[in-house]
């Protein structure tokens, strides 16, 4: 139960990550037949064209920089967005250290999501560097979006000025805000058609599409792990059945005194079942809750091109794999609990 409980939580994180909700608001404009940060570089005056596109309320411009663009479970993504955009961000952020003043008062300084500071222990005051980028920690904030978590929101003009190839004026995206959801589409279409003459051509998504076309070999893998969950559930069905075979196989005995005594057949059939249970919620239970532990305090993070899959396990997870463990139990004695309902008195005696 414990990989079956830990592939349930890749699933699940795919599913927040990647599944496009009634009130899903932001489209990404990036470079067209691009996907890697280091190849999508549009103009940043771009995002003026854009605001003024019929249904667009924001428009915020974002420099990424990341060390590692290939796959990877520990990816730091820098986000250079312009100062006076954080607060159209602010409302999906708590902050859970330090403040955005101080964000506000270095050009050097970083807000960053609470996967990624878990993970590499990142405390408020604290410096660090990656991908050629020295930044100090002024806040640490969750966030309910996805790509928020595994980030650090530094500055854009200390990121364009300090990172390898970024250049001034130069941006990886445009994070658009629309005032209709059911505009989207469209609204897509339009920014699409008004650059598509530009040297710098754009395509446009919703931000979760995006991320699912961008992290495709990711999303690829992570479906196929739901055959790996599957054979894992098997293999504690044989495995139970086949201790409860043995225990019954072993308790003939037992099952023939309590017949003398007057128990039914009925009632010996469902203590084998519970039995199952008993095995299944005990052993399935403890899987589950290591599971759930170690996705919890892990933090982890798939990466893959800039964009994030967090590893998430809500308390869903926990219902879930108790419930399966005990449907495992029960499944498993179905067919011990059947033959051992139907052994004649006399049959159990000789087997003694």
């Amino acid at each position: 139960m414990f990989l079956f409980v830990a592939v349930q939580s890749l699933q699940e994180g795919i599913r927040n990550a990647t599944e496009v909700t009634a009130t899903d608001r932001t489209l990404v404009v990036y470079r067209e037949n691009r996907y890697c940060p280091a190849t999508s570089r549009l103009p940043e005056h771009y995002a003026e064209r854009i605001s003024r596109i019929d249904g667009v309320t924001a428009v915020v411009p974002i420099k990424v920089v990341v060390n590692n663009c290939a796959t990877s479970l520990d990816v730091v993504t820098f986000r250079g967005i312009p100062s006076e955009t954080v607060s159209l961000l602010a409302p999906n952020w708590h902050m859970l250290a330090g403040s955005m003043d101080d964000w506000q008062k270095r050009s050097d300084a970083a807000l960053v999501g609470e996967n990624l500071a878990s993970r590499r222990g990142f405390k408020v005051g604290q410096t660090f560097n990656s991908a050629g980028v020295s930044v100090t920690v002024a806040g640490i904030f969750r966030s309910s979006e996805a790509q928020d978590q595994n980030a650090a929101y530094v500055h854009l003009p200390f990121l364009q000025q300090v990172a390898a190839k970024a250049g001034i004026g130069i941006v990886t995206q445009f994070n658009v805000r629309v005032s209709d959801p059911t505009r989207l589409e469209e609204i897509a279409a339009n920014i699409d058609a008004d650059f598509r003459t530009e040297a710098e051509p754009t395509q446009t998504r919703t931000e979760k599409a995006f991320v699912a076309q961008a992290g495709s070999d990711i999303v690829e893998i992570i479906a196929f792990t739901r055959y790996l969950g599957l054979g894992c559930l098997s293999a504690v069905l044989g495995l139970v059945a086949n201790a409860i075979v043995l225990g019954v196989q072993d308790r003939i005995k037992e099952h023939a005194v309590l017949q003398t005594l007057g128990f039914r057949s009925g009632l010996i059939a469902r203590l084998i079942i519970a039995e199952g249970m008993l095995m299944g919620v005990l052993g399935g239970g403890l899987g589950t809750f290591l599971a759930v532990s170690m996705v919890s305090w892990g933090n982890f993070s798939i990466s893959n091109e800039g964009q994030s899959v967090p590893i998430s396990a809500s308390p869903a997870m926990f219902a879930i794999g108790f419930l399966m463990s005990a449907g495992v139990g029960v499944a498993a004695g179905l067919v011990p609990a059947w033959r051992a309902s139907r052994r004649e008195i006399a049959h159990c005696f000789r087997a003694i």
